[in-house]
C-alpha cells in the first residue's frame, strides 16, 4: 500500500515538472524577462549578503595579518629601545667616571702641596646629631685617624676610625665637630661648630670683640688645634647674630661643601 502511494506521488511530481517545462518553452520573451526579474529580485539580496560576508571574512584575515605585523614591529622597537637604554647607561657610567677623574685632577692641582689619597663615599649617616660617612679606603691604603678630609670645594672633616679597607669621616657640620678657623680678610680667629639649631651650617663663636664681621666674608682653617692644616677653605659668613653682650655674638657659616651631594673626597695623608 505504501509503495503504491509513493509511486503515485512520483508520477504527479513528474507531470508537474513536464507541465512547467512546456509552459516555459511556450512563453514569449517578455514573460520570460518578467520571471527573470522576479528571480533576480529574490536572488540578489541573498547574493549581496554572501558577497558582504565574503568581504568581511577577507577583511578579518587582513586584520589579523596587520596585527601580526604590528606585533613584530613592536617587538623590534622594544629591542631597539632596550639597546638605546643600555648605551645610555654605559654613557652615563663613562660620564660619571670622567667627572670623578676631573674632580681628582682639580683636587690634586688645588692641594698639590699635600700628599693625598682619593676616595669614594660609600655610605652616609646624616641626622640632626650625626653627620658622618664612610669612604672606601682604610688602613691598607695608609689611612689613619685624625687625617684631614677635603673636597674640591673645601674642608669636609677628618678621619675618626678605620678598618683595613674603609674609614669613617666626621664632617665639620657634625654637632661633635669643632674647627679652629680664621677670617680671610681680618685674620681674626674664631671657633666653628656644627649645630642642631640649623641643619647643614656651622656656628662661629668666640669672636674677638674687635673683629668686624661682614656677610660673605670667607672663613678658612687657622692651622691650630692639631688636626686641620692651615688655609683650607671652610665657607662664608651667611649672617651675623648680635646679642646684648658683644662677647656672646656669633655668626652662621655656610659651608663651601654641599654635604648632600659630595661623593668624591681626598684624604690628606701627609
Amino acid at each position: 500500500m505504501y509503495k503504491k502511494k509513493t509511486g503515485i506521488v512520483g508520477i504527479i511530481i513528474t507531470i508537474i515538472i513536464l507541465i512547467v517545462l512546456v509552459f516555459i518553452s511556450n512563453m514569449n520573451l517578455e514573460n520570460l524577462s518578467y520571471i527573470e526579474n522576479l528571480v533576480s529580485t529574490i536572488v540578489m539580496p541573498v547574493q549581496n549578503g554572501l558577497t558582504y560576508l565574503k568581504n568581511k571574512i577577507t577583511g578579518n584575515h587582513t586584520f589579523f595579518e596587520d596585527i601580526n605585523r604590528l606585533q613584530q614591529e613592536n617587538e623590534e622597537l622594544k629591542n631597539k629601545n632596550a639597546e638605546l637604554e643600555k648605551n645610555l647607561r654605559e654613557f652615563e657610567i663613562v660620564k660619571n667616571e670622567n667627572e670623578t677623574l676631573k674632580e681628582y685632577l682639580n683636587l690634586s692641582e688645588q692641594y698639590g702641596n699635600y700628599k693625598t689619597k682619593p676616595a669614594y663615599i660609600i655610605n652616609k649617616d646624616f641626622s640632626n646629631y650625626n653627620n658622618v660617612f664612610v669612604i672606601n679606603v682604610g688602613k691598607n691604603d695608609g689611612i689613619e685617624p685624625n687625617m684631614t678630609v677635603i673636597s674640591e670645594k673645601g674642608l669636609v672633616g677628618y678621619i675618626i676610625s678605620t678598618t683595613d679597607t674603609t674609614s669613617k669621616v666626621q664632617t665639620i657640620i657634625d654637632t661633635a665637630s669643632t674647627v679652629s678657623a680664621t677670617l680671610s680678610s681680618s685674620k681674626d680667629n674664631l671657633i666653628c661648630k656644627g649645630t642642631i639649631e640649623e641643619s647643614g651650617v656651622l656656628k662661629a663663636s668666640y669672636i674677638p670683640t674687635t673683629a668686624t664681621l661682614v656677610q660673605g666674608d670667607k672663613v678658612e682653617t687657622s692651622g691650630m688645634g692639631g688636626i686641620y692644616p692651615k688655609g683650607i677653605y671652610i665657607g662664608t659668613i651667611k649672617r651675623v647674630v648680635s646679642t646684648k653682650n658683644i662677647v656672646d655674638r656669633y655668626a652662621i657659616i655656610e659651608p663651601a661643601v654641599d654635604f648632600d651631594k659630595v661623593d668624591t673626597v681626598l684624604v690628606i695623608t701627609k
